[in-house]
């Protein structure tokens, strides 16, 4: 609970072009761990649940700061 604390107050102080590359960055990084699941088991299968929750509130923050809140 204290890392997702962490990872949304150090979202605040991100502009849009740095949310938007984070999110490229994450998005990336999910198919490497996607494939490499396929390809064999992942020690920790529940990585690639939290990476997608990661680039879900980026996205959310993106959206808020495009709408300017």
């Amino acid at each position: 609970m204290l890392k997702k604390v962490d990872f949304l107050n150090s979202l605040k102080d991100l502009n849009e072009a740095d949310l938007k590359a984070k999110i490229a960055e994450d998005e990336l990084r999910m198919k490497k761990l996607s494939f490499a699941h396929a390809i064999s088991p992942l020690e920790n299968p529940q990585s690639i649940r939290s990476l997608r929750r990661d680039i879900a509130r980026l996205k959310t923050q993106l959206k808020k700061v495009q709408a300017g809140f």
